[in-house]
């Protein structure tokens, strides 16, 4: 049988999280930083836009609503397998998973301190 609601996967990344990157060209140019915040997740796509990594540029060109146009660097998105939690409370990268707080409510929970996160 068939799931008929929250068929989107359930991603252990958050906005707001701190997050390394651990695969792809950004990680290697020396000029980038390999750590970052996550600005916004993309469900769908399974991608986040981590701030500073993964810039590309954009051409606008000049119209009557903006006469400026020009050159705009922004962040591209990069696939979530790609990045890796930074534990707040350690401060090394981990692996997350879920279980239940004492409370009765699901919780994300570093799998190298065993500890809660957030």
């Amino acid at each position: 049988m068939e799931r008929k609601i929250n068929k989107q996967p359930k991603l252990k990344i958050r906005k707001g999280d701190t997050v390394r990157i651990i695969a792809g060209n950004y990680r290697s140019t020396p000029e980038k930083e390999n750590k970052g915040k996550v600005l916004e997740v993309l469900l769908d796509r399974n991608r986040v836009i981590v701030e500073g990594i993964n810039m590309v540029t954009k051409h606008q060109k000049p119209s009557a609503g903006k006469p400026e146009g020009g050159i705009k660097k922004t962040e591209a998105s990069i696939h979530v397998s790609n990045v890796m939690l930074i534990d707040p409370a350690s401060g090394n990268a981990t692996r997350v998973g879920r279980k239940r707080n004492d409370k009765g409510q699901w919780q994300r929970y570093s799998k190298k301190t065993k500890e809660f996160i957030k």
